[in-house]
């Protein structure tokens, strides 16, 4: 399972050499330092930690801090788990993750964060239709009924209401690599990527690549 960390740096486009327009949102990803590799003899489960970001020594808490002394690093701002399923971990601490590892057209699933939209009503948040507009109208952007007095007396778990909107981990699969420049640490994944520009976004090797049948 590759795995590699990144900032997202904006969306831009590429054409190819038929002149076909190609969507791209591009990243500064790597070098990942590898800090720690976990064994089921050791962890019961097999994964790896990545680091990304270097940051000052008194930024970083004590305990983390010792965590990166152990593995003879400096410390880092960012530190991701990446779990293994199959195979066997070819990296020990110290190996360094780069965006050389990925290739052009090979397909990947983007994991971050997206935007935050503070606290929103009913109307953003979900897509509820307005109230009537009318003289004496009080419903213009209210939810309307949320249940009933007699049954069921509460109102139901999952209830669509207003609340906070955005910032939740989401992952989009099965995206394609266009363009990997080892030299300046970028790569372009065609289409659109969670989160604000600067976000962090962690690259994994597509779980199931066959899913889309391609990107």
């Amino acid at each position: 399972m590759k795995a590699i960390l990144g900032y997202k740096r904006g969306m831009t486009q590429i054409f190819t050499e038929r002149g076909e327009v190609i969507p791209v949102t591009v990243l500064e990803a790597g070098p990942c330092p590898v800090v720690q590799v976990k064994t089921p003899e050791k962890d019961g489960y097999k994964a790896y930690q990545l680091a990304y970001g270097a940051v000052r020594p008194k930024r970083v808490a004590k305990p983390q801090l010792g965590h990166f002394k152990k593995a003879g690093l400096e410390p880092y701002r960012h530190l991701r788990e990446i779990r293994v399923l199959e195979g066997e971990i070819d990296l020990k601490p110290g190996d360094q993750v780069t965006v050389a590892d990925f290739q052009v057209g090979e397909l990947v699933d983007v994991t971050a964060l997206s935007k935050g939209r503070g606290y929103q009503g009913t109307v953003k948040r979900h897509g509820f239709s307005r109230g009537p507009e009318s003289h004496g109208s009080m419903n213009v952007r209210r939810p309307g009924s949320i249940g009933q007095s007699s049954y069921p007396s509460r109102v139901f778990k999952g209830t669509r209401m207003s609340g906070h909107m955005g910032n939740k981990r989401i992952t989009v699969k099965n995206q394609k690599l266009v363009l990997v420049d080892p030299d300046k640490n970028l790569i372009a994944v065609k289409g659109q990527v969670p989160g604000p520009v600067g976000g962090l976004v962690i690259l994994k090797q597509a779980k199931n690549p066959k899913a889309k049948g391609g990107a």
